[in-house]
């Protein structure tokens, strides 16, 4: 196994993440107990000592399973983390309650990594407002052992991300973001890198295979990955995030014990890709984005054409994230707290903003599509 140094621990460098457990008849809130086990010793055997849950994972049932399950190893050997659920606006007031139940239900006296979860546009106000005391609440558990090391997980934009490093920056001792070779630019984790390089905030990746698209590639891609770097699709995207020495570990959401023998495979001994692999392999994703995505520069000449005063390229942002996802929860996530008169619904089909788009993009058209796609 790889290991990183954090703060004078070694940490693994394949983290295991308990979102995607294996489950019975397909019931996400029903994990099988009896097939987990078995994956947890495999983990632990294989080198990985680090353990992600959420308050929300499996309908609430994570935290249980895996708290039962880790009951059959020393405490001090493997490094246990969960995290506040912001991102549900009804628990904000909840602090306490949550933390307390959280600790119960992990079989814990004490988290070893403990984040503020899911920091976007659509909590950051109630995460920033001190009056719902979060941030003092974990501060004080930090102080009294409960927590050992304070961090953070986000899905927003790199401004929201940077309100709350100006807020809470030197407090955090590490930020967990969606990093992988499609996302890089995509998403702008590009950014978010270099934005936590300043604040000295170590990185923890989250779906570093986009929700399993990017272990077998479809459309010819696998082949010219494997043609290129020898490798095979999966192991090109964990080498591709061990190129990044603020990386400490990789969450991995494995589902059944080929995939975390696959991995602990490729941990074993990964070598991270040197720059001419980490510069084909992000014209690789450019490729993939292409073909399913619209090609907008953020110009902003559409924006003073459109009658409705629509933020036109951030819609488009969001909707090539829904297709190229396919579907996934950043853009409903978005809007559920986003004028409902400057959502994609809005648009009044003019064609104005069409009539300025160095593109020649059919935004009237993509936009009816996404509120198809949304149900709006």
């Amino acid at each position: 196994m790889v290991f990183r140094e954090f703060k004078g621990k070694k940490i693994s460098a394949l983290g295991f993440g308990s979102m995607r457990l294996p489950v019975i008849d397909n019931d996400d809130s029903k994990i099988n107990e009896e097939k987990a086990a078995v994956m947890v010793e495999k983990a632990i055997k294989g080198g990985i000592n680090y353990f992600d849950t959420a308050w929300g994972y499996h309908g609430g049932n994570s935290e249980i399973v895996m708290g039962k399950l880790l009951q059959k190893y020393p405490r001090e050997s493997f490094f246990l983390a969960t995290k506040f659920p912001g991102y549900d606006l009804s628990n904000i007031d909840k602090v306490e309650t949550i933390f307390e139940k959280q600790l119960e239900k992990c079989r814990t006296d004490y988290f070893d990594f403990y984040l503020f979860h899911n920091v976007c546009e659509m909590n950051i106000d109630a995460y920033l407002d001190e009056s719902h005391g979060i941030f003092a609440y974990l501060k004080k558990q930090k102080e009294n052992g409960r927590i050992r090391h304070l961090g953070f997980s986000v899905h927003g934009n790199i401004e929201t991300m940077t309100r709350f490093l100006e807020k809470y920056g030197n407090d955090m001792e590490f930020c967990q973001i969606q990093l992988n070779y499609i996302d890089y630019n995509f998403q702008n984790a590009k950014a978010k890198l270099e934005l936590l390089e300043k604040y000295k905030i170590p990185v923890w990746v989250m779906e570093p295979l986009r929700g399993g698209k990017l272990a077998s590639l479809k459309d010819g891609f696998g082949e010219k990955v494997k043609e290129k770097l020898g490798v095979a699709p999966v192991d090109a995207a964990f080498r591709f995030l061990l190129s990044f020495p603020q990386v400490t570990t990789v969450l991995s959401g494995m589902s059944t014990e080929e995939q975390l023998e696959d991995n602990l495979r490729i941990f074993g001994d990964a070598k991270p890709l040197e720059k001419a692999e980490v510069d084909f392999i992000l014209s690789v994703a450019d490729e993939m984005l292409k073909k399913k995505t619209l090609p907008c520069t953020g110009c902003h000449y559409c924006v003073s054409h459109c009658p409705k005063g629509l933020d036109i390229p951030t819609l488009i942002e969001l909707y090539n994230e829904h297709c190229f996802t396919e579907g996934g929860f950043i853009a409903p996530m978005f809007f559920a707290h986003y004028p409902k008169e400057k959502q994609p619904s809005a648009c009044i089909g003019c064609r104005s903003c069409e009539k300025v788009c160095p593109q020649q993009i059919k935004i009237s058209e993509a936009f009816s599509d996404f509120s198809a796609k949304l149900g709006s």
